[in-house]
């Protein structure tokens, strides 16, 4: 029977509430009341509106009016307005995914979730690492993702930015479709111009209104399709609206133009110097400056040749230097930033500046024909060295010069820290990536034998996949190296799990050998013969789940 209200008589002839009638009051509350009450206690919060008397059973009061405000709260749910149905997804003609290997990346996505690191301890592969290799063949196969593993897949990429790029193109237009229906998926569609198909580019008016009136996403990949189809038409088509476009807006159409850059796009270049965004300004300068035929390259050479010249006062031919004094205006119009940064010289960076905007030929002839290795050999004046190799290194990378890059890079037994061209692991990198795939494998692995895996880690990132045969080689044998030197295999975890993604999988039965144990050799660390035949075994493993990954993929 419900709770009835009643006074009850007091001495003195006054009425006092009950407790069933506090818990009334306490019914009034809102339910944000009730679970403050409940979080801070009803001691600290009592169940009832200010001013009311507190009920003599508080914690009974907060239960009894959250119970009917629950029941409340389910019997007024108002039915949901009908809304038009979505319009179905566009075809997706792609073949459907082989058996086993649909089951395989149901597998790696529910596996996702797992603990991994270069530092974990096991056998057994870490399949989250695997996900990016495993879309990759995929869409080099064609193949379309099975719709009941689209909001695992969205999933993953949600939490990984690495994986977006091959998880959006493996979800093709259903992935996009049902990115549309859930907000937790919008990087989807900001990654993916929305997931609107473009235009015919061969409607002008299409292109045009989709060009004026899409969305930021859709805009530059309208661009960069234009771009990639006839580049004359895309800078056209740019110059329409530049304007009246945002700094931030120019600047990425602006990079647009990487692709296809030649001389065509001088002109427009030449005006964007005088854009009112400095970072404009710069993105245009270093597009003109990897033309070497271009105005821009050419004043530049003028002011770096004026500065670094041959110096044949000695008995040894040497380069000598005589760094800017000023950066005057039409310096600064031609991109050359005046402010260096912090703990940078003035003038250095200023050199700088100059020597990497200018056409690497230039110096070839400047030192009587001289080769590039050659040039990059000659001892350079009053310790300019550094400035100038380190300025040649962002020239060659942006002219993508492979011969300036040899020559920069050096012998790679040579002593890391001396010889010519340059000692940094992150310039030597970026040389590297110039070179052709087989040539780079091959620089790597010499490096390797000479000098180990403790300065390798970032040249092997630049290498393709899977590793060809002496670089493959190189890696085991320093790891075994290491092995024999008694050290624990967390000091290169790191190479370890590059290893377990970029070798080649028909290494697995050449690396069988490695897992036995080995017995402990005096000065080892403790059990490092079992964390080493571990890791090993952790490799093999995964090398084998990679093969058995591909041969799924092949049908």
């Amino acid at each position: 029977m419900p709770h009835t209200t009643s006074p009850t008589a007091t001495t003195t002839g006054t009425t006092t509430p009950t407790s069933a009638s506090a818990s009334v009051d306490s019914l009034s509350l809102p339910w944000e009341e009730l679970v403050t009450s409940a979080l801070l206690g009803t001691d600290r919060r009592p169940p009832a509106p200010r001013g009311a008397p507190v009920p003599a059973d508080a914690p009974a009061a907060l239960l009894d009016a959250a119970a009917l405000h629950t029941v409340r709260r389910r019997a007024g749910l108002l039915p949901a307005v009908p809304e038009a149905r979505p319009e179905p997804a566009a075809p997706d003609p792609r073949p459907a995914l082989p058996e086993a290997a649909r089951h395989r990346l149901a597998h790696l996505l529910a596996d996702r979730s797992a603990p991994s690191g270069g530092g974990r301890r096991g056998t057994a592969p870490d399949l989250t690492e695997l996900i990016p290799q495993w879309l990759a063949i995929a869409n080099r196969r064609g193949f379309r993702a099975p719709a009941a593993l689209l909001p695992a897949l969205l999933d993953a990429a949600r939490a990984r930015t690495d994986l977006r790029p091959q998880a959006l193109a493996f979800a093709g237009p259903r992935g996009m479709w049902l990115a549309g229906l859930n907000p937790d998926w919008k990087f989807a569609l900001r990654g993916s111009a929305s997931g609107a198909p473009q235009p015919d580019l061969t409607d002008p008016d299409a292109v045009a209104r989709l060009w004026e009136e899409g969305l930021f996403a859709e805009r530059v990949a309208l661009l960069d399709a234009v771009r990639a189809q006839d580049p004359p038409a895309a800078l056209a088509l740019l110059a329409t609206t530049w304007p009246a476009e945002r700094a931030e807006d120019r600047l990425m159409f602006l990079d647009s133009l990487r692709s296809g850059l030649d001389g065509a796009d001088e002109p427009f270049l030449e005006q964007a110097l005088s854009d009112r965004s400095r970072n404009v300004r710069a993105t245009a300068a270093e597009l003109l400056s990897a033309l070497p035929e271009s105005a821009l390259a050419g004043r530049m050479a003028a002011r770096a040749l004026s500065c670094v010249h041959p110096d044949r006062t000695g008995a040894v031919a040497s380069i000598a230097v005589e760094a800017p004094h000023e950066c005057d205006a039409d310096m600064q119009r031609d991109g050359v930033m005046a402010v260096p940064p912090t703990g940078r010289g003035e003038r250095s960076w200023w050199l700088g500046q100059l020597v990497e905007a200018t056409p690497l030929g230039v110096w070839e002839e400047r030192f009587g024909g001289r080769p590039a290795d050659e040039i990059v050999a000659l001892p350079v004046a009053d310790d300019w060295a550094d400035d100038l190799h380190t300025a040649w290194c962002r020239a060659a990378v942006r002219q993508r010069n492979p011969r300036w890059s040899r020559a920069l890079l050096g012998r790679p037994s040579e002593p890391v820290t001396s010889g010519s061209g340059t000692a940094s692991i992150a310039e030597r990198s970026k040389l590297l990536a110039i070179l052709d795939e087989g040539e780079r494998a091959y620089w790597v692995a010499e490096f390797i034998a000479a000098h180990g895996l403790s300065e390798a880690f970032q040249l092997l990132g630049v290498c393709t996949v899977p590793w060809a045969g002496p670089l493959g080689r190189a890696v085991v044998d320093a790891l075994d190296i290491a092995r024999d030197g008694g050290s624990y295999p967390w000091s290169f975890s790191g190479v370890m799990g590059l290893a377990e993604r970029c070798l080649d999988p028909a290494e697995a039965d050449r690396l069988e050998v490695l897992t036995a144990t080995q017995d402990e050799q005096e000065g080892a660390s403790p059990g490092a013969g079992g964390y080493w035949s571990e890791a090993f075994q952790r490799l093999v493993s995964t090398l084998r789940l990679r093969a058995a990954m591909e041969a799924e993929l092949m049908g």
